[in-house]
């Protein structure tokens, strides 16, 4: 495979804005309602009083997507969730409100990294390069496609990883990978570990995130919050405008594929306590304490 090159993680503002809370809610919520009718960002601007110019950065800062990618999002969980509930790709395109073929292709491969009927079919058709290699935290399988990794996990033995990568994607070619075949990824593990055992900043590799509109918004939201801070899932429900779904986020987070690139680590109770972490309460403790003594460092 060819893999892509490095860019940024999108990465989102956390810091809270009095705008956010009240009409980029509302304009949040507008948009899922309405996801599969035609919005234009002027007649979002009029319901949240603000002009089109001011509406679009400060939602952009807010969620880390403009409203028109937000939409898209919501209209492509629409249609994943009618694809996997058996209907035709082309009735769930025009069900999902993306109005012509060509635009869902477009959208769909950008935010699920494969085109509709192979998301359908578990990746099938699609080929996944991984690796395996030790790291500070532990084993790490990290697995990629051409845009980007898709599956990072820590893990006891190789064997159950890839066993756990296969379930992820069923349908999809695993390619082991040799350090010969694909530098980048090795590349890519080893600057991970240089950031969990030596104190490298947290390496800013291209991510395929794949997942329902809702886990998307915060995974994506994840993605910009600060190296040791941390905040409880009722706060991060309120931060992605969604504050009755503490127990959806709380479940967004455990079905995070892409370990510390994703921090999901950063989510406790409201106690302080560690709630969850799908690779283990130990590495979670320990990842909360190297990121606070790093910020106490700096």
């Amino acid at each position: 495979m060819t893999m892509p090159t490095q860019q940024p993680v999108k990465a989102i503002d956390p810091a809270d804005d009095p705008l956010r809370v009240g009409r980029l809610i509302k304009i949040a919520r507008y948009i899922e309602d309405h996801a599969d009718e035609p919005l234009t960002l002027a007649t979002l601007a009029d319901i949240a009083g603000l002009s089109p110019s001011r509406l679009q950065r400060v939602f952009k800062s807010a969620f880390g997507v403009s409203p028109k990618a937000y939409q898209d999002a919501a209209r492509l969980g629409r249609f994943k969730h009618s694809l996997k509930n058996g209907k035709g790709v082309t009735d769930a395109i025009f069900e999902s409100g993306f109005g012509s073929t060509s635009r869902v292709y477009g959208e769909a491969t950008r935010t699920m990294g494969m085109p509709p009927t192979t998301y359908r079919k578990g990746g099938a058709g699609e080929v996944i390069t991984y690796a395996c290699r030790h790291t500070a935290f532990g084993l790490l399988a990290m697995a990629a496609t051409d845009k980007g990794v898709c599956f990072a996990q820590f893990g006891d033995d190789q064997a159950s990883l890839i066993d756990e990568l296969r379930a992820e994607f069923p349908g999809a070619e695993l390619s082991a990978s040799p350090v010969d075949d694909s530098p980048e990824l090795d590349a890519w593990i080893e600057a991970m570990n240089q950031h969990l055992s030596a104190g490298a900043p947290r390496p800013e590799l291209p991510v395929d995130m794949r997942g329902n509109a809702f886990q998307l918004k915060v995974w994506q939201f994840l993605t910009g919050t600060r190296e040791g801070d941390t905040l409880s899932y009722t706060q991060l429900a309120d931060r992605i405008g969604q504050p009755k779904a503490v127990r959806a986020v709380a479940s967004a987070c455990a079905r995070n594929r892409v370990g510390v690139l994703v921090p999901c680590h950063r989510v406790l109770r409201g106690d302080g306590s560690l709630g969850g972490y799908r690779w283990g309460l130990e590495r979670k403790q320990a990842l909360i304490e190297l990121e606070r003594t790093r910020k106490l460092g700096s």
